[in-house]
């Protein structure tokens, strides 16, 4: 967890402070503007998180919530925050549900966001397989025709030991693969509501992230 959030606190929403916060955040990304605000950070954003994900907790698992700061080492930007709040419930390895706030507002997700040489190699091979491969891409399909966005890292061209015209190469060219959905600034994210909303979601994705652990045990 991030910081010191209250256990047993009910999730009734996001307040529009958090939205607020990182609007203000974007402008000012700076540890002044933390140290003045960080206890806004904690009370609509943090707590709020936490008790979003322990409301799911039940049926997905206990989450991860990321800590606000950035690795900033090898990176040319030096901002020293987050300018969004994330949350994930890892099912295997990288790999599982994951949601967002930040100034754009809500954001849902799921499947695997990273992979080792061997994990990715075990998905591929599934991928490339006649009866697993196909499960793969009629469950993405479904949930593009869902509304979910599918993102991933992909390569240019095809990877090692396949073929440029294989009928999955689409899906073979994937370093990482997952769906997402944005919520904005629905009015649900305000409210109690959106524990279930999420819930909806995440199980609709559950056919997703069970064939990535499924098929990448290493």
């Amino acid at each position: 967890m991030t910081g010191d959030t209250v256990k047993g606190m009910s999730f009734t929403g996001f307040p529009e402070a958090a939205l607020d916060f990182y609007d203000d955040l974007e402008i000012d990304n700076s540890k002044y503007f933390w140290e003045q605000h960080k206890e806004t950070y904690k009370t609509a954003v943090a707590e709020p998180m936490a008790a979003l994900t322990d409301a799911l907790a039940d049926e997905f698992g206990a989450a991860k919530l990321f800590r606000p700061y950035r690795d900033v080492r090898f990176s040319k930007d030096k901002t020293p925050y987050k300018t969004h709040q994330g949350a994930f419930v890892a099912v295997s390895a990288a790999t599982g549900y994951y949601i967002q706030i930040g100034a754009p507002g809500v954001r849902v997700g799921a499947g695997f966001y990273e992979a080792t040489p061997a994990r990715l190699a075990e998905i591929r091979k599934a991928i490339d397989h006649d009866r697993h491969g196909p499960e793969l891409v009629r469950t993405v399909r479904k949930l593009t025709k869902a509304g979910w966005e599918v993102d991933g890292q992909r390569l240019k061209t095809a990877p090692r030991g396949y073929d440029a015209d294989h009928p999955r190469i689409e899906w073979l060219r994937h370093k990482s693969l997952f769906v997402g959905k944005d919520y904005g600034f629905d009015e649900v994210i305000h409210t109690a509501d959106l524990v279930d909303r999420v819930r909806k979601d995440w199980r609709a994705t559950k056919p997703l992230v069970e064939w990535i652990a499924a098929h990448s045990a290493t």
